[in-house]
């Protein structure tokens, strides 16, 4: 936790005395500032949902999940797309191989940092094994489904994928930040 910066105050009769870390224990602590006050404003008033995104998991997580919409939204399209041609396996599989790469690229270079040409190859094929557990698991979800469901339809497919679609989001977040992309865990 980041040390809070010391406010001061002033009272009648008193020298100018810290009102958090710092503070002599002989001094006296000084009042919480007013809201709307400017030391209200100051950034050791700041709320926690600021000082949340001053950790770098934080800041990481909350790019991941807008990278994340915007490729499940692809996925779901491409599979609907696809399925009526492909059948809902095959389908699922175009749909997860092209928006793995599109995600492996926007996760490198908006959750992560990470710009350039070193080591783009090797970070795309690192992803295509997290892509690979994203494929067992929504590929799993389905043949269970069509065990349990053979007549299921593509609504059906589709809540089964997009759950499925959940689990392998928190693997492939633990892969990316712990193994593709260590060197920028701090981005």
């Amino acid at each position: 936790m980041d040390p809070q910066p010391a406010e001061t105050t002033a009272s009648a009769g008193s020298a100018i005395a810290p009102s958090r870390r710092g503070r002599r224990p002989s001094e006296p602590l000084a009042a919480s500032p007013a809201a709307g006050s400017p030391a209200a404003a100051s950034p050791a008033a700041a709320s926690p949902g600021l000082r949340l995104w001053r950790v770098p998991m934080a800041r990481q997580l909350a790019r991941f999940t807008g990278v994340g919409i915007v490729c499940t939204l692809s996925s779901l399209a491409l599979f609907a797309l696809c399925r009526p041609w492909l059948g809902a396996q095959a389908a699922n599989a175009v749909a997860l191989i092209l928006t793995s790469i599109m995600n492996t690229g926007l996760n490198r270079r908006f959750t992560f940092k990470v710009r350039g040409a070193e080591r783009l190859a090797k970070d795309h094929l690192n992803g295509l094994v997290a892509m690979a557990v994203a494929l067992a698991l929504t590929s799993g979800s389905l043949a269970v489904l069509h065990w349990v469901d053979p007549s299921a339809g593509v609504v059906a497919e589709l809540w089964t994928t997009t759950v499925a679609g959940w689990a392998a989001t928190a693997v492939r977040f633990a892969l990316l930040r712990l193994w593709i992309f260590r060197r920028a865990r701090d981005a």
